[in-house]
């Protein structure tokens, strides 16, 4: 099992410069996990794509199911005081402070592209290029 973040979620079914690496580590482990918060977030992430119209409706919808798909056995929720801790312990959101914490909670490292938090959390995260090297 992979703890990622919804940027490498995102990833995977958007066409990007990462998106090889996502699919490498789809490849490599197809169990992925994530906070249940990630969902909104993938939302949000769509809503950007659809107002600058790279992707219709039907693709976001499709993308979004596609997604929750994946991730329906690997979703869960996280302490507030563990996420509450990394917060206090640092200048990262809340936000991706809840997937360290299920990380740290699962003892596996969280996978991103996120250099704020790979260098808050050293020992907690690991980029997704390096994930799949």
């Amino acid at each position: 099992m992979l703890i990622v973040d919804t940027n490498v979620i995102a990833y995977l079914y958007l066409p990007t410069e990462q998106t090889k690496y996502a699919e490498a580590l789809l490849k490599r482990d197809p169990h992925w996990a994530a906070p249940i918060l990630w969902r909104g977030e993938l939302r949000n992430i769509l809503t950007l794509y659809l107002r600058k119209k790279v992707i219709d409706f039907d693709t976001a919808l499709e993308i979004q199911n596609q997604a929750e798909d994946l991730l329906k056995d690997g979703e869960y929720e996280v302490t507030s005081t563990s996420a509450l801790t990394l917060i206090n312990a640092s200048s990262c959101s809340a936000y991706d402070c809840e997937f360290v914490a299920l990380a740290r909670a699962l003892d596996k490292q969280l996978v991103t592209v996120d250099k704020k938090l790979i260098r808050a959390f050293p020992e907690n995260c690991v980029s997704l290029k390096d994930a799949v090297s």
